[in-house]
């Protein structure tokens, strides 16, 4: 071999040399981006896990607040019924005592004014005479026709000469027993009643028979 040819051959060596370094450090390149990838994929399948990890937690969360709003719920309503079977009891033994007190009222107090009505006399300033009122058989006030049982009421006060102090006493006698509780309730509201202002206090409540209560 000549000394030509063996610089040849020692130059192609070396390119070849160049050419096996170059592809070695291209290699180590490329496994180098490989590597990147992988940990990206690998912290992008980290991510992933995480966030299932939490929507796990999140729909086990939303499970055990459905769970806890429909016990809240249900004993709510058990609550809620049982306070309402409460409060109708107590309303309806609250409503008879009312009814028991008010029947008992209206009854002794009725009473009172028959027997008053039919013992007390009236002086009729004729010398030293007294004279009776009659007790007649007139309608009881029931809440109707009330200027029809008023005009009734005068005229048997005309006719007996009842003095405006017998006046109210006289006319409870002849109301029903609702009327009568309605006239112990205006007696509360107001301690001094005339005739004119009884009348006044009828026609009030009972010309508009929707607003009435008794």
């Amino acid at each position: 071999m000549t000394h030509e040819e063996e610089e040849e051959m020692l130059h192609d060596i070396s390119k070849l040399q160049e050419q096996v370094q170059q592809m070695s450090r291209s290699q180590k390149l490329t496994e180098a981006k490989i590597n990147g990838v992988e940990s990206k994929i690998n912290g992008m399948e980290s991510k992933i896990n995480g966030m299932e990890y939490k929507i796990n937690g999140m729909e086990a969360k939303m499970d055990d607040s459905k769970t806890d709003l429909k016990r809240d719920m249900a004993d709510l309503k058990t609550n809620l019924k049982t306070d309402m079977a409460d409060l109708k009891t107590d309303l309806t033994n609250f409503l008879q005592e009312i009814l028991t007190n008010g029947e008992k009222v209206v009854k002794e107090t009725h009473d009172v004014n028959k027997s008053n009505v039919n013992h007390d006399s009236i002086d009729s300033n004729v010398g030293s005479k007294t004279h009776h009122i009659p007790k007649i058989d007139m309608r009881m006030f029931d809440g109707k026709d009330l200027t029809t049982w008023i005009l009734q009421m005068e005229q048997f006060f005309d006719l007996n000469n009842v003095q405006n102090t017998q006046k109210i006493c006289m006319a409870t006698v002849y109301l029903e027993p609702n009327q009568f509780v309605w006239y112990q309730w205006l007696f509360s509201r107001k301690q001094f009643i005339t005739w004119a202002i009884f009348m006044e206090e009828l026609i009030a409540h009972y010309v508009d028979t929707k607003s009435n209560i008794f």
